[in-house]
């Protein structure tokens, strides 16, 4: 029988995280596993948490959104340790893109006894960040600032906070002159984001990269170019279902390691969580996570 840690973010999804874990708690405890519960004080303290129960041999469930998820499985990428996630966040796109149930039965059936499979993690290298490790996707553009209005809502939730965020971000957005290079290649852009994506989610259920696969040992470049804010509007609005690829102004490449950089500040973020400012490198790690999924 399996031991369980769980992680739990307490603010996460208004304060619903260690709520959404109770149901499934009762269920594995009631079939004979063991399992303990820690707290994070922040996302640092949580990849702490991590790393010790993965020493001591224990499944680690991230309870949370896509912050602790993929600071969670970050951490333990290349460990060996087996990852569980329980969703309890704003967006919980990670958990999507893998087919998790939201009904606690379910879910504990397959943290139970479903056997791990392998998915590949991101790594990323910037000057704030000499190396850290996360699961879904980086993004470099409006979509950061859209994330950081989103994060910082108090009346919004999920998808709402998201498009309150994208609507406020586009507004006073100028153009970005990127330069990306996937796996040495370099391929000017100028427009509005560029996403490294390992999973096809991203902003609450978005389908940004609809081909994405978290196993495949690629990631999907999506560039969206300049084009009028009304149009960009509607591209948001296509999001939902993936159809913004077959628009001129998106392009979408496939590498394993991909290098963006900006002619000015531009933010960058990763699975939910604003990280700093470009340069960034992120660099697909095949098959370093296993998960119960």
């Amino acid at each position: 029988m399996r031991k369980f840690t769980a992680v739990v973010n307490p603010t996460a999804g208004g304060s619903t995280g260690a709520a959404t874990l109770l149901g499934v708690a009762r269920l594995l405890r009631e079939a004979g596993a063991e399992l303990e519960t820690e707290y994070s004080r922040s996302l640092t303290h949580a990849k702490d948490l991590a790393r010790q129960a993965g020493e001591r041999g224990r499944v680690v469930l991230a309870v949370g959104g896509d912050g602790i998820t993929g600071g969670v499985g970050g951490a333990l990428s290349g460990t060996g340790t087996l990852f569980g996630i329980v969703p309890a966040g704003r967006g919980n796109d990670f958990a999507r893109a893998l087919g998790l149930p939201a009904d606690p039965a379910d879910l504990a059936r397959i943290l139970l006894h479903n056997e791990p499979r392998p998915v590949d993690t991101i790594e990323l290298h910037s000057a704030v960040h000499d190396r850290t490790v996360v699961l879904g996707s980086v993004y470099a553009g409006v979509d950061a600032v859209a994330n950081r209005h989103a994060n910082s809502a108090k009346l919004l939730r999920g998808t709402a906070s998201y498009y309150a965020g994208g609507l406020r971000a586009v507004t006073t957005w100028r153009p970005v002159r990127y330069r990306v290079t996937v796996d040495g290649v370099e391929h000017p852009h100028t427009g509005y984001t560029v996403v490294a994506a390992n999973s096809r989610y991203y902003g609450s259920g978005r389908s940004i990269a609809p081909d994405a696969r978290v196993d495949d040992g690629l990631l999907d470049v999506v560039m969206i170019a300049e084009a009028p804010r009304r149009l960009f509007f509607a591209l948001m609005n296509e999001l939902r279902t993936g159809a913004h690829v077959h628009r001129p102004q998106v392009r979408i490449l496939r590498g394993r390691e991909i290098h963006i950089e900006a002619d000015r500040a531009v933010p960058y973020g990763a699975d939910g969580e604003v990280g700093a400012h470009l340069p960034v490198t992120a660099k697909v790690l095949p098959a370093a996570l296993s998960v119960l999924h």
